[in-house]
């Protein structure tokens, strides 16, 4: 089993290099992980607070859970993911099954930045892409995927979210074993990692012939 880690700044182009990645590895067997679908339950608290809190500093996840959760898919378990409605700024009430495969990735802005969370990734990646190009994709996507207006997002990037890649997203790119991107096309990023994932594999695969 192979775990990778892809992480960098929002709109960076994270799940679209991670879904490349699954496509390219469909025959071994992929599940990715969505560190979004790890934020914290706020239930509790009206809306308008929801609204308003900083979804994007270490504080904003369950860490503890997703570190639990990926710990299980690397020893075979089947995991309850939490299904998190970016809508409603809160938790739902169902979770999804997600079986463990040969190929585990997690995505999400912060991948890298726990200790605990970096020490179950056999491969680290970081997506490093131009602030200018990260904004106008997270404007669209807000927009068309998460029910946004443009004035609150352009408010919570010039808040919150700049600020905190500063201080804890970009910093993590040192922890990195790949560093791809995220400005161009993915053919010789997801080439190489493919390669690398496969040869992890028939490491781990003993007394099977892989033909390297």
């Amino acid at each position: 089993m192979v775990t990778v880690g892809i992480a960098g700044g929002t709109g960076a182009g994270k799940t679209t290099l991670a879904r490349a990645l699954a496509e390219s590895l469909a025959d071994e067997g992929v599940t990715i992980v969505y560190q979004d679908s790890y934020y914290k339950d706020r239930d509790h608290l009206a809306f308008r607070e929801r609204e308003n809190l900083n979804y994007d500093c270490p504080d904003a996840f369950e860490i503890d859970l997703l570190v639990s959760q990926l710990r299980m898919l690397k020893s075979g378990v089947a995991i309850e993911r939490p299904v998190y409605s970016f809508e409603q700024h809160a938790r739902a009430d169902c979770t999804v099954r997600v079986e463990p495969q040969d190929v585990i990735v997690l995505e999400g802005i912060l991948a890298l930045y726990w200790q605990e969370l970096r020490e179950l990734l056999d491969l680290k990646v970081y997506v490093d892409t131009p602030a200018d190009i990260r904004f106008i994709r997270r404007l669209q996507r807000d927009i068309e995927e998460r029910g946004r207006v443009v004035e609150d997002t352009v408010t919570q990037y010039l808040e919150t979210v700049r600020a905190m890649h500063a201080t804890f997203v970009e910093p993590t790119r040192e922890f990195a074993d790949f560093v791809v991107p995220g400005d161009s096309e993915y053919g010789e990023p997801v080439g190489m990692l493919v390669s690398t994932v496969q040869e992890v594999l028939c490491r781990d695969r003993k007394g099977t012939r892989c033909g390297l």
